[in-house]
This record gives structure tokens, sequence and C-alpha cells, in this order.
């Protein structure tokens, strides 16, 4: 892949890449704003150092992508005067945090986001890496029977399974079916779309079946030749592709902060 007003540093063969050469503090290009199009798409997920955005940089940037997601889930953490924006954020004093389970954000939504862009201010002094992984190359690498097995199924994913314990007492969770296997609207490629984060069953097959299918497509996505880990840094900004990757935030880092800002982009429903 050739860029000629950004540089790709790629961090493993499958998935992930460094980009340099911009600076998100400033609009950007249309040059530029094409060929980030062109690198998440390649990389499915792209990642930057030292950018000291504020929230109005977020959002500019995300609209560069087609709007910005607001998820009814994430209403508790949103940023006072900037709704699109939520706040993530762990320290001494905090019993959950969101994301450890392999997931995709928001699949319980109708029009899941079409990617998460995470801004980072204030990371431990080590830990706190977040694990992404390919679901291209998880769909890839199954067997042309379980590939014939899996289209066409569709899952449920339900909102309740990683927000119901800590969203205010009668909060509309969303809960929406979506297919086991995606096609990728830009690139055509498959996927597997189902996550542990919020898929709760394979429908229209009986209940021990289904679990026993997604308890192995649990496990598969993790595999190791499929993902990429990446060390944050303070002002550092990941964004990821939900429709083709899944990610793991590992809290490793108790009893340090790690703090910082997500906003996510329109996305559609999944086919």
């Amino acid at each position: 892949m050739t860029y000629e007003s950004i540089q790709v540093t790629p961090l493993t063969p499958t998935i992930g890449g460094v980009i340099s050469g911009v600076d998100l503090t400033r609009p950007l290009s249309n040059q530029q704003v094409d060929e980030l199009h062109t690198a998440l798409a390649d990389r499915v997920c792209i990642f930057f150092r030292d950018q000291p955005i504020s929230h109005e940089d977020h959002k500019r940037f995300a609209n560069y992508f087609g709007g910005i997601h607001i998820a009814e889930s994430t209403a508790p953490w949103r940023v006072p005067g900037h709704p699109e924006v939520t706040i993530i954020h762990a320290d001494k004093d905090s019993t959950f945090v969101a994301g450890e389970d392999w997931h995709s954000d928001m699949s319980c939504d109708a029009e899941p986001p079409l990617g998460s862009i995470l801004y980072m201010h204030t990371v431990p002094p080590y830990g706190g890496d977040t694990v992404f992984s390919n679901m291209y190359a998880a769909y890839d690498a199954l067997s042309d029977r379980m590939k014939a097995h899996l289209d066409g199924l569709t899952a449920m994913h339900d909102s309740a399974v990683g927000f119901g314990g800590i969203t205010p007492e009668g909060m509309k969770l969303p809960r929406h079916s979506h297919p086991v296997i995606r096609t990728h609207p830009v690139t055509g490629r498959k996927c597997i779309y189902v996550n542990k984060g919020f898929t709760t069953a394979i429908e229209g097959i009986p209940a021990a079946e289904s679990d026993a299918l997604l308890a192995y497509l649990f496990v598969h996505v993790q595999h190791p030749m499929f993902q990429c880990r990446f060390a944050w840094q303070p002002h550092s900004i990941a964004f990821w592709d939900n429709r083709c990757a899944q990610h793991s935030a590992i809290w490793d880092y108790f009893p340090n902060t790690r703090s910082g800002f997500r906003v996510q982009v329109l996305g559609d429903t999944p086919h």
C-alpha cells in the first residue's frame, strides 16, 4: 500500500498500523482523510502518538469518517456539554473496568458503530495495553465446513451482558440480532461477528448447540496469530474498525490510573 500524505508502519503482518505525518489538533487535508480511510480498511486498527487533542478535535476527526454514534448505554459516562464523548476511566477505586472481555463495541445496537476512536491522556507507568484481533483472519482460518455451517445464522447481542449491572435502574438497554458472519460494506470481505462481551445466543438452533458454537468462536477469535497489542503512552489514540475487529482492554495496572475519552463513528446495519 502506497501513501503520499501520511506514513503507516505496520505492527504485525495481519493487523495494526502506527500513523505518522498528521496533526489531529488541526483540520486534515482531503488527501490525508482519504489515505486514513484506506489505512483503516487495510490495517483494521490504526494508532497515533503525541496527539493532545481537545473534545472538539476528537469530534472533528470522527466526522471525517461519517458522523458520530451516540450509544444509549453510555449515557452515565458522557462528558458534560459533549454528549458525543464518553469518559473511559479506571483507578484505585474502580471495581469494574469495561472492555476486559473480548468484544466489538456496542454490537447490541441496531446500527453498531463503524469504529471507535479512543484517546488516552493519562496512562499507568506500565501495563494497561489494549489487544486487538482481526475478524477477517479469524473467519479465513475456519474450515470450509464451519464457514458453511455458520453462513446465514443470526445471533442476539444484548447490552445487559456488559452494562446491566452498572447502569441506572430502569435504563433502557438495547438488544438486537445480527448475522454471525457479516460482510464488510467497504472491503466486501467476510468476518466473524459474535463476541463474548455482548452475544448471548445463536438464534434458531437448540440452546446447547448455540452455547457450544459460541464457546468455540469466543476462544477462536483470540488466537495470537490474529492479534496486535498496543502499548499506550500519554496522548496516544487508537482507532479501530468495529465491523472487523474485536479488542480486550487489559486491567493489569491496579491501583494506577488510566484515563481518556472515546468517540464512536456512525455505522450501519450488519449484513
